[in-house]
């Protein structure tokens, strides 16, 4: 019974690496992905400072007409 509790044990402890490895790998991903909603939005902010938000609503005519 000893070698089958050492061999959970073993199973146990991979099972844990790995999700360690998982888990690790989407928090790297979170962060990327955070920053680049971060870099867009202050792309927007700056664009929409600039008056040129460029997104055309309903019934409105484009600056060139």
């Amino acid at each position: 019974m000893s070698t089958e509790i050492e061999e959970r044990l073993a199973h146990l402890e991979r099972l844990t690496d790995e999700l360690n490895d998982v888990v690790a790998t989407q928090a790297r991903e979170i962060d990327r992905l955070t920053a680049r909603v971060a870099m867009l939005m202050e792309r927007e902010a700056a664009r929409e400072a600039e008056g040129g938000g460029g997104i055309i609503l309903g019934d409105e005519k484009p600056p060139h007409y």
